[in-house]
């Protein structure tokens, strides 16, 4: 007959606690992630409605919250940095808790893309004449982006890579509608010059929504990064360099 040790069933107790205390703080990475996301969609919202309404008000509000998009995406790196060196995440949980950091910066940059939306409201808001046609495609656009962004998000919450890889589609539609403005703007540039100015303008705001949709792409990857390792095939399929149009 063998008798156990005191410390027989128990020897796993430790490694349980940790995976505890890891399983905690990736919930608070992912909870101020969503938040993160959540006030960049609103964001982006409300910058294309005052650009509509040419309400210089709210743009100035938009631009004043872009300070609470900074905190947030520092909150979920320094929540992602103390994961690291304090509980030491190895394989899918280094991943994810890296997908994060990558995660919080491509939003923060989609909340700038926003604010550049209500700079231009500001700058059209003293005009009287209505916009052109009336603002084209720019509507449509941040309807799809702001879809594509709370979808990344919960493929990120969900582990959903399917969900992931199905956002790339819309990111198509984005650009379609983004080069139907342009061709539709410059005819107005060339077909009346005093247009020239709004056209111009609206074209940065459709731009920045253009963006907005490729960095919506961006979270996308990382999110199959976190679940499967890879940024291989699917990376060179959605990707988009950086610099082509413009941050």
């Amino acid at each position: 007959m063998t008798t156990e040790s005191p410390s027989s069933g128990r020897s796993d107790f430790p490694s349980t606690i940790k995976r505890e205390v890891l399983d905690h703080d990736i919930s608070r990475i992912t909870f101020h992630l969503r938040r993160l996301g959540n006030n960049v969609e609103e964001q982006t919202e409300r910058a294309t409605y005052a650009l509509q309404q040419r309400d210089t008000a709210l743009a100035n509000k938009v631009i004043a919250q872009d300070e609470h998009i900074n905190e947030l995406r520092y909150t979920v790196e320094q929540d992602c940095l103390d994961a690291i060196a304090t509980q030491q995440p190895v394989a899918r949980d280094l991943r994810r808790v890296i997908a994060a950091m990558h995660m919080a910066v491509e939003l923060e940059r989609m909340g700038d893309h926003a604010c550049g939306i209500a700079n231009i409201a500001i700058q059209l808001g003293d005009q009287l004449e209505p916009h052109i046609e009336p603002l084209l495609d720019i509507p449509r656009m941040q309807v799809i982006v702001c879809d594509m962004t709370r979808q990344a998000i919960e493929a990120f919450v969900s582990r959903d890579t399917a969900l992931a890889r199905r956002i790339e589609a819309r990111d198509a539609e984005i650009d379609a509608l983004y080069v139907q403005s342009l061709r539709i703007l410059l005819t107005h540039m060339m077909e009346d010059t005093q247009k020239v100015s709004e056209a111009t303008y609206l074209l940065w705001a459709a731009h920045n929504l253009e963006r907005i949709g490729d960095r919506a792409t961006n979270l996308c990857e990382r999110v199959v990064f976190a679940e499967e390792g890879d940024l291989g095939d699917y990376k060179r399929e959605t990707h988009k360099e950086d610099g082509q149009g413009g941050a």
